[in-house]
């Protein structure tokens, strides 16, 4: 059985929260308890954080605590602020949970366990407190800890054992991975011993090449070599329900000029035929995420979409907004209480926003990649449906978000 390596305490408590372990976690639980490198390749909403996360919750429930010098054991990277406030939202279901399980069941009470979110909003007197007090649980995200592992905090990580990073695909080729790459290095320098790296995402091919760039390698010599790393492939039995909608008859004449456009005089444009649209398929559903590729299309479309209701029924959400407001967002969308939130990529990997029944994207998806991770925060459950139209602008568009959504769909 998936669950017969963990204490009675966390067993206890995932059989009374969920109805049996998912494939993700069935396959990836023997690997990370047995202390392999682990690359998780599974669909959105299979259950992957919690797949990475439950082993070492359940190893710092069961050993002794160390001393406050040594506290920081586990490290979570993600790439989005957004993510790393969820995941910091999210584990205090489990750990809460299987502290009152081991009560119920009469041993020992576990150690309180301290998590720390570390980002650019963080204030500097929490950043100080950190330092003095080191958390159980650090959530961070690349830039953060490259700035941690530069500094004199780094020797809070002399005691990391376990390096959680998701979402690697949206990092992997980029210069950002690049730098990431780095600073895992660094930390496998500061740490007393080398940690154990375990890798999340839903959409990375090839795997190896993921897993190499996860992992990092050794040098011998001349000879670079890759880590070991076990490989958890998941396949996909996600049901998805993609529609690519075209509000006009001919997108050679979509319509009449946009009221919003500077050239209105000489331009046709199709957004009076999407707004109302966009309105309808909100009002329909419990809640809604609307993608735009840009801060300026998420401001005006959310304006519009108001402004059709005569009410605020959506709330722009991207790296610009601050971030009170986002986390307000954020929450209002996680509990159902907000109609509709209009974004960028800022709420496009993992964060779990289960009312959300609807994505609505604007545009043709940048990459088949992003087109996934976006569809996938509707229906975001395990045995949910993700449901998502694509509204593209023109035709050129329309040709593009066809190709994308074959891809998706396949």
């Amino acid at each position: 059985m998936a669950l017969d390596r963990f204490s009675d305490a966390t067993r206890t408590w995932f059989e009374a929260s969920f109805p049996a372990p998912t494939p993700a976690q069935q396959l990836g639980w023997p690997a990370i308890a047995d202390g392999d490198h682990t690359l998780v390749h599974a669909p959105t909403g299979s259950g992957k954080t919690l797949a990475a996360f439950l082993w070492t919750l359940d190893q710092l429930l069961t050993e002794p605590v160390p001393d406050r010098s040594e506290r920081c054991r586990v490290l979570y990277v993600s790439p989005l602020k957004a993510l790393a406030h969820d995941v910091d939202r999210n584990l205090k279901a489990p750990l809460a949970g299987i502290r009152h399980a081991a009560e119920r069941l009469g041993g020992e009470s576990p150690p309180e366990l301290t998590t720390f979110l570390r980002t650019g909003d963080t204030p500097q007197e929490d950043r100080r407190r950190m330092e003095r007090n080191p958390p159980d649980i650090l959530i961070t995200t690349p830039e953060s800890l490259y700035l941690m592992l530069t500094s004199a905090v780094r020797s809070v990580f002399k005691s990391v054992r376990w390096v959680i990073i998701d979402e690697v695909h949206a990092v992997a080729n980029t210069k950002r991975g690049a730098h990431l790459t780095l600073s895992l290095e660094r930390l496998e320098e500061i740490a007393d011993e080398p940690p154990q790296r375990i890798g999340l995402s839903a959409t990375q091919r090839p795997l190896e090449t993921i897993a190499e760039f996860m992992s990092g390698g050794t040098h011998d010599e001349d000879d670079w070599s890759p880590r070991p790393t076990t490989i958890i492939d998941v396949p996909s039995d996600r049901e998805m329900d993609l529609e690519i909608v075209v509000p006009v008859e001919d997108m050679n004449e979509p319509g009449e000029p946009d009221p919003l456009d500077p050239d209105r005089t000489t331009n046709r444009s199709i957004w009076p035929a999407i707004y109302p649209q966009l309105l309808d398929q909100i009002t329909k559903h419990n809640s809604t995420i609307v993608f735009a590729n840009s801060r300026r299309l998420a401001e005006r479309i959310c304006a519009e979409i108001n402004n059709l209701a005569e009410t605020e029924i959506a709330r722009a959400h991207h790296g610009s907004v601050a971030r009170e407001q986002r986390l307000e967002i954020e929450e209002s969308l996680k509990r159902g209480d907000l109609k509709a939130v209009v974004a960028t990529s800022s709420l496009e990997l993992g964060i779990d926003m289960g009312a959300v029944d609807l994505v609505l994207q604007i545009e043709a998806p940048t990459s088949v990649a992003s087109g996934l991770q976006r569809v996938g925060r509707a229906g975001h459950h395990v045995g949910g449906i993700s449901r998502a139209k694509v509204f593209p602008k023109y035709r050129g568009d329309l040709l593009v978000a066809t190709v994308v959504a074959d891809e998706m769909e396949d």
